[in-house]
């Protein structure tokens, strides 16, 4: 097949035609130096959504600027590793597919997220090939978009599509092609000596795209002695540092998930099904402005709160029961996490108030240790130690425990970490370890729980069936923590308050 190459972004503006595809003829508006296709993409444009989106902007409050300078900073990043003097570079970042629940009846579309961060078209079954350019050092390269063709018939089932033109225009990359011409691509990158391939291997996020990579390029790479990288290890270790623009657009999802808690827990009373209390977040982080939840949420009452990921949401709450949710949204692409416990008639037992004073404790203590120069790992074992005093005050532990036996027996009481990080996705950067050091620009959770189930007879009967964990969203910065989901109440006497009527 013959790939024809898009107009080209240079010299665009003096050679500016109208361009016939699928449904109608394409225009172009310019403002401020930036074109923008005047008709519908696969996604808002400052053009149909004027509301939303800025003229210089492909994500609200995220230019096409920073994006262009994400990719640069990645190609830099490569120029700077062990093979960074390889003579040529290839990084390939391919764009999730649609999954189907059933015949032709999709799941709700979500972008592989390092391909969004790079350059941040939504449309499915899309790729981004960044190259370096022979004779220019990195992080000069091309940007080159593989997109779906423009199809009427498609169009009139899915929506419209932005097609080679569109995409090249709006993303503000250097060449756009349809995704037919990706293996021709891909092989030409053959011909080139001392290629270095950058490429995921091991985590294909859109199978027949992926098999195109590995037929065209990968095993024949291999054979010919060229070296293939993977590539998420680089890019993590870029998204971990959220930049400003990033950080405000998480500060309004922490914002917009603690407002829902605060309407649902309003809302809570005790006979309430948990499938109401899940519908109850959903709605309220909708009306605050989310696209969606980043996550299915935990709506778990009384002792399926010790069900770590009870997902399940289809029981009553009984009177006197606690209730554990652990919900989050996504604003714009940046997720929130946040959990709260609380009672679903409105008023701590004594029980329930002396564990849950204890996660709030601990967690407080925890958050304060969130600096620059600590590390997740290292908070995790100050949390231990913190949960297993706690239990020692309660009576649940023996007193007799030094801090080595405190920090293993708490495990038994809180089996999982004390967090993670956040950002586009809800477990984010996930190739970055805990064990790093916490930077300015960083976002973690910090959620510690205490999780006594019901046939733990080892615990005095009062506290049986009891499951209560405390998180919220935490910026580090060079002044110290500073909690996103600072809104969700989590104070006893304030969550209380909420709930009286």
């Amino acid at each position: 097949m013959q790939c024809i190459n898009t107009l080209s972004t240079v010299g665009m503006k003096s050679r500016l035609m109208p361009i016939t595809r699928a449904f109608s003829v394409t225009a172009f508006m310019w403002k401020e130096k930036v074109l923008i296709p005047k008709r519908y993409l696969g996604q808002p444009t400052p053009f149909t959504h004027q509301h939303l989106l800025k003229m210089d902007e492909i994500t609200p409050g995220i230019s096409r600027g920073q994006y262009s300078a994400r990719r640069r900073d990645l190609m830099a990043a490569i120029g700077r590793s062990i093979y960074g003097s390889a003579k040529n570079h290839v990084a390939i970042i391919l764009g999730a597919g649609k999954k189907y629940m059933t015949d032709e009846i999709p799941y709700p579309y979500r972008q592989n997220t390092d391909f969004l961060y790079l350059c941040g078209f939504q449309e499915p079954d899309s790729a981004l090939i960044l190259e370096s350019i022979p004779g220019r050092e990195l992080p000069d390269h091309k940007a080159t978009l593989f997109v779906p063709q423009r199809d009427s018939d498609r169009e009139l089932w899915d929506g419209p599509r932005s097609g080679p033109e569109g995409a090249m225009q709006f993303i503000g990359v250097d060449e756009a092609f349809t995704t037919d011409c990706f293996p021709e691509k891909l092989h030409r990158y053959l011909a080139r000596e001392n290629t270095v391939v950058w490429y995921d291997v091991f985590r294909p996020v859109h199978d027949s795209l992926h098999q195109d990579v590995s037929t065209n390029l990968i095993q024949p790479s291999r054979s010919r002695g060229h070296t293939v990288n993977i590539l998420q290890q680089t890019i993590h270790a870029q998204r971990v540092i959220k930049s400003p623009e990033e950080i405000n657009l998480m500060r309004k999802s922490g914002s917009i998930i603690s407002k829902a808690f605060k309407e649902t827990m309003k809302f809570s009373k005790p006979g309430v099904n948990e499938a109401h209390l899940y519908a109850k977040v959903d709605f309220e982080a909708r009306l605050g402005g989310a696209e969606f939840l980043a996550y299915p949420p935990v709506v778990a009452g009384g002792n399926r709160a010790n069900t770590l990921h009870y997902i399940s949401n289809n029981q009553a709450i009984d009177d006197g029961e606690m209730v554990l949710m652990d919900a989050g949204c996504e604003y714009h692409g940046y997720a929130s996490d946040v959990t709260r416990t609380w009672p679903v008639n409105g008023k701590f037992s004594e029980a329930q108030a002396e564990l849950y004073g204890a996660v709030l404790s601990v967690q407080k203590d925890c958050i304060e240790q969130c600096t620059a120069g600590s590390t997740l790992d290292q908070v995790y074992h100050f949390m231990l130690l913190g949960l297993g005093r706690s239990l020692q005050n309660l009576g649940i532990l023996p007193s007799s425990l030094n801090d080595v036996d405190l920090n293993r027996v708490s495990k038994m009481f809180c089996p999982h970490h004390v967090g993670h990080y956040l950002g586009m996705d809800t477990h984010d950067t996930v190739r970055v370890s805990r064990s790093n050091q916490l930077q300015h620009g960083m976002v973690i959770t910090i959620e510690p729980g205490i999780y006594i189930p019901a046939a733990e007879d080892s615990v005095p009967s009062k506290y049986r069936g009891i499951g209560i964990r405390i998180e919220d969203n935490i910026l580090i910065t060079d002044k110290g923590p500073e909690v996103l989901s600072q809104e969700c109440p989590k104070e006893i006497d304030v969550i209380e308050s909420i709930m009286k009527r």
